[in-house]
């Protein structure tokens, strides 16, 4: 194996910094969701573009009709999984919208197994009721501490669900195409769809502050480019399962930035309930790590 001239860990720790933005961006902004979704899909695909023309747009050819029409449902779902996202962190938290959202490696094993019948073990039945019951602690202490934030842990559960059927399809679009086609495709559906939304719902394109069109391009470059570009970049040299992990960090970073930019301090079932969830996802990750070392 080619030798990393940069240390892969240095990629993972910035993947992870760069993605735990993501929140503190849409935050900021004062743009209505669907148009922040839509604008981090467009300086995306601009960006990735010139990269895409000159190396990879033969590959089109090899896309069958079936895989533009998946790439096209995987699009959408990946629209409305930041739509909701970001609809949900105008009623709950940061911390508490994060720690939801990464209960993904769950929804997907379960999407796995009903879908191609992978087994489930006794371990990972476990996890997923620790980390539920994590999560059913957040949303009962938001509940309490505020009736809007409930439906925003709501959303943010609905918005990982589709994100974890957006991966589903990828698992399958991505045994023929390269892993830079497929997502340029999807981004690009994507944004189409966004586009359409936001027209439909009548929401205005322009004009924004000056502020928000630099939110837009950052949520392009660093949770887009810095944090799931780099994390395709390490897993030449490092186990999809460290990644997978450290992941996990996400809604630990994000609350300490919420904390540092924007002040928002967390209850204590926030930070017990997050807690528990991270403990069931981390004893699922290792489980999984295990589960395939024996199958090698």
């Amino acid at each position: 194996m080619e030798k990393p001239k940069v240390n892969p860990y240095l990629f993972v720790i910035i993947g992870v910094l760069s993605v735990s933005t993501s929140a503190i961006f849409v935050k900021f902004s004062t743009a209505p969701s669907g148009v922040i979704a839509f604008y981090r899909l467009f300086f995306t695909v601009l960006i990735m573009l010139p990269i895409y023309l000159i190396k990879y747009v033969k590959e089109l050819r090899n896309m069958t009709k079936k895989d533009y029409i998946l790439s096209t449902i995987a699009g959408v779902f990946l629209a409305f999984h930041f739509i909701l996202w970001f609809e949900s962190l105008d009623y709950t938290s940061v911390a508490s919208s994060t720690v939801l959202v990464t209960l993904q490696p769950l929804f997907s094993f379960f999407g796995t197994y009903l879908l191609f019948k992978e087994p489930i073990s006794v371990k990972t039945i476990f996890s997923a009721v620790v980390a539920i019951s994590g999560s059913v602690m957040i949303s009962w202490g938001d509940f309490y501490l505020n009736e809007k934030a409930l439906i925003g842990d709501i959303l943010a559960l609905i918005a990982c669900a589709l994100i974890t059927a957006y991966l589903l399809i990828g698992q399958a679009v991505r045994k023929r195409i390269s892993v830079v086609s497929y997502t340029f495709v999807v981004y690009f559906m994507s944004t189409v769809a966004l586009l359409l939304y936001v027209m439909i719902k009548k929401e205005p394109l322009y004009p924004y502050p000056t502020t928000d069109w630099i939110y837009f391009l950052l949520l392009a470059i660093f949770p887009n480019l810095l944090g799931h570009s780099l994390f395709n970049l390490a897993l030449k040299w490092v186990s999809t399962n460290i990644i997978s992990m450290a992941i996990l960090f996400e809604p630990v970073g994000a609350a300490i930035l919420a904390y540092i930019l924007i002040g928002e301090k967390l209850i204590w079932t926030q930070w017990v309930g997050g807690f528990i969830v991270i403990s069931g996802l981390i004893i699922f990750s290792l489980g999984s790590a295990k589960s395939k070392s024996n199958q090698m």
